[in-house]
């Protein structure tokens, strides 16, 4: 920077003020192996012709799939043109929502509309405007959950998304609370013998997601039943957001919190984000949850209008008694979702219909080859894993024909090394399996 404001002087007496011998001790809680002990190396600066020539000539190493065969949390789905040219316009064209909101009638309409949709598809009572994504929203369900009930333990199955796990598991940290994580059974649910011995009156909440990572759906009912009977509360979450399209909401089979990622809802593959935290809960909690949430109202003349009715954060006036610290949501792809989801309608049905299709289909051509065989018996929605003979080398195989692989569990799982996790949305035709089918037996 060519300008600091602050003087060595005004640095000692601010050192001084907080009790620290230096400015490194502000630090002292990174390991020192992460810490930048040298200057970078930048180039000198360009003018903006050749920057505009630098970034084209870089963006042509991109080698974009012809196919991806891999989901793990982020999915490939067609999205309608009208997403786009909706969520372009100028007046749209934010991912953060608003200040001076009111003034602000269509992006708080929009809002409105998403948490709707998000209440029916979810069968819950309420929906906040949304948040970071998937993991963080499973996270602040768990420690609302805690700060609800005054408890400290967290039941956690181990078929969740490793990096929800991850996220839950920082939180939990932060806030001083333990998880145990229970194990899945050889249908690829939640094992709920050492769910019934994890979960006792000292447990806020169990945390599962259905479909799982494995892809398999959940019995949300009977989880729901052995939760309730300690004065726990359920969370069910959910990485394809698709399946709401078709699966008995969560909401109504038991479930007090139903969070999950919603990217799958007209948001594209882009490197990891940004992605879409969805978020819902039944309305015991309406003043609890995190972030925002959009109400409809009438002005003194009777005209319908739009405002924030509810914004539990640090920011505002009961500070010390917040819930979360975040205070915003991912409006653009909440925009997104909320235009994907009145384009499709109830035509989200067969969508969802032929993501089964799909991968019913993919699904049983592997199984038709020798040393293919399922590694979980029970039901699933578009994603499914198969133990296979050399995972690295099929995968080899399917990158060298420029396609993106299935995902191998053996990363996350040491027990499931010999299986690939595959995916099958309405983007994968018959053509393009018998293909893939082809190079792997080849």
């Amino acid at each position: 920077m060519d300008y600091v404001p602050h003087t060595p002087a005004d640095e000692e007496r601010m050192m001084r003020a907080i009790g620290i011998a230096s400015l490194d001790d502000l630090f002292a809680d990174i390991p020192a192996n992460f810490l930048l002990k040298k200057s970078l190396s930048l180039p000198l600066g360009v003018s903006e012709m050749e920057l505009a020539n630098l970034m084209e000539d870089l963006s042509e190493k991109n080698k974009l799939p012809a196919i991806t065969l891999m989901g793990a949390g982020a999915y490939r789905h067609w999205i309608p043109s009208v997403v786009g040219h909706i969520i372009s316009r100028s007046e749209f064209y934010t991912a953060y929502t608003p200040y001076q909101a009111e003034i602000s009638q269509g992006i708080l309409q929009a809002i409105y509309e998403y948490q709707t949709m998000i209440a029916r598809l979810t069968g819950m009572q309420v929906a906040n405007a949304s948040m970071y994504d998937g993991a963080t929203a499973m996270a602040e369900a768990a420690v609302l959950s805690a700060k609800t009930l005054n408890r400290k333990k967290l039941v956690m199955a181990n078929s969740v998304h490793p990096e929800y796990r991850q996220v839950v598991r920082t939180y939990a940290w932060a806030n001083g609370y333990d998880v145990i994580e229970i194990s899945f059974a050889g249908t690829g649910q939640l094992d709920m013998e050492n769910l019934s011995q994890a979960v006792d009156k000292d447990t806020a909440a169990v945390l599962i997601q259905s479909p799982n990572f494995f892809g398999v759906i959940e019995d949300i009912a009977t989880v729901a039943t052995a939760t309730h009977e300690q004065g726990a509360l359920l969370i069910t979450g959910f990485t394809e957001a698709t399946s709401l399209g078709i699966l008995k909401p969560a909401g109504a089979l038991g479930a007090d919190f139903v969070v999950g990622e919603g990217q799958a809802f007209g948001n594209p593959l882009n490197y990891g984000g940004p992605y879409l935290g969805i978020f819902a809960s039944t309305d015991k909690f309406l003043r609890k949850i995190p972030g925002r949430l959009a109400g409809a109202t009438v002005d003194k003349e009777g005209n319908r209008g739009f405002v924030l009715t509810l914004q539990t954060r640090e920011q505002h006036i009961r500070r010390e008694r917040a819930t979360s610290n975040i205070c915003t949501n991912e409006a653009l792809c909440a925009l997104a979702a909320a235009v994907y989801l009145v384009s499709l309608g109830k035509n989200i049905k067969k969508l969802a219909e032929l993501n089964i299709h799909k991968a019913q289909y993919f699904r049983t051509q592997l199984l038709a080859m020798p040393g293919f065989s399922p590694a979980f018996s029970g039901p699933f929605y578009n994603e499914f894993a198969v133990r296979c003979p050399d995972p690295a080398a099929i995968n080899q195989k399917i990158q060298e024909a420029g396609i993106i692989g299935g995902y191998k569990l053996g990363c996350d799982y040491p027990e499931l090394q010999d299986c690939l996790l595959f995916c099958a949305t309405e983007m994968l035709s018959k053509d393009d399996i018998d293909k893939v089918i082809t190079i792997i037996s080849g």
